[in-house]
């Protein structure tokens, strides 16, 4: 059997008297998409700025591609092949979209090589036609599309999406997770934190759901949308009623 492309093992952090994550323990395969639910303040982007290295964990370990990637710095595990796009995205707004993606590029290539990169990017999201266009002009959708050409411009094996489908209207949205989908059949792995359950219900193979800093169900969309925890946590009686077959 493949060992999984990123394993979490007891990962732990305390921030202070505050304990944010709690011995998580998971793994993440190969060409899945994954969700990653739960209430604010459960530990999502917590669990993801360490695995980009944005924070050190107390204790545990983060096993991404076979090697142990704690201690790290941010831009070593970009390399290795991992990167997050952010809640709150943020570009260079006096630059052009095509110099905000081929930024990516440059970890790996020299600027003509990644300005080709970077156009070939902006086609995977959908963006070439505004490639010229500045930054600052873009409305909040061109924006997350911009950032995950940027993220993809790295040239990831596993790419975490931190609400990037926050703030898109239906049509949008829908967009957007077909976007994720043709990512997929590409070959990246994806692991999205996000609060539209109609969306990640519909578009994750796993969902992985988070209370307090610790793991309190995984499996399947239908069966975390009907776990009593995570009902009672977070997604509420009607939801899970309306979600049951």
């Amino acid at each position: 059997m493949t060992a999984p492309l990123l394993q979490v093992q007891d990962l732990t952090k305390n921030f202070g008297g505050l304990r944010a994550l709690s011995d998580l323990t998971l793994s993440i395969n190969q060409g899945e998409i994954v969700g990653v639910i739960g209430p604010n303040g459960a530990g999502k982007t917590t669990l993801f700025s360490h695995l980009v290295g944005l924070h050190k964990p107390t204790s545990g370990r983060i096993i991404f591609d076979g090697s142990n990637i704690v201690g790290l710095k941010p831009h070593r595990i970009a390399a290795a092949g991992m990167v997050k796009t952010f809640q709150n995205v943020a570009l260079f707004l006096e630059e052009t979209v095509l110099d905000n993606v081929l930024i990516g590029g440059l970890m790996r290539h020299d600027i003509p090589h990644a300005r080709d990169l970077a156009r070939t990017c902006l086609e995977r999201v959908g963006m070439l036609s505004i490639a010229d266009k500045i930054a600052k002009d873009l409305s909040f959708p061109e924006r997350a599309r911009v950032e995950v050409a940027r993220a993809l411009c790295t040239e990831p094996k596993i790419l975490l999406l931190d609400e990037a489908m926050a703030a898109l209207n239906h049509a949008e949205m829908d967009d957007f997770m077909n976007l994720v989908r043709n990512l997929r059949s590409e070959g990246l792995t994806i692991v999205i934190i996000e609060h539209h359950m109609r969306a990640i219900m519909s578009l994750c193979d796993r969902i992985i759901v988070l209370n307090f800093g610790r793991i309190i169900a995984e499996g399947a969309p239908a069966e975390v949308a009907r776990h009593p925890e995570v009902v009672a946590a977070y997604l509420g009686k009607s939801f899970a009623e309306s979600a049951a077959p």
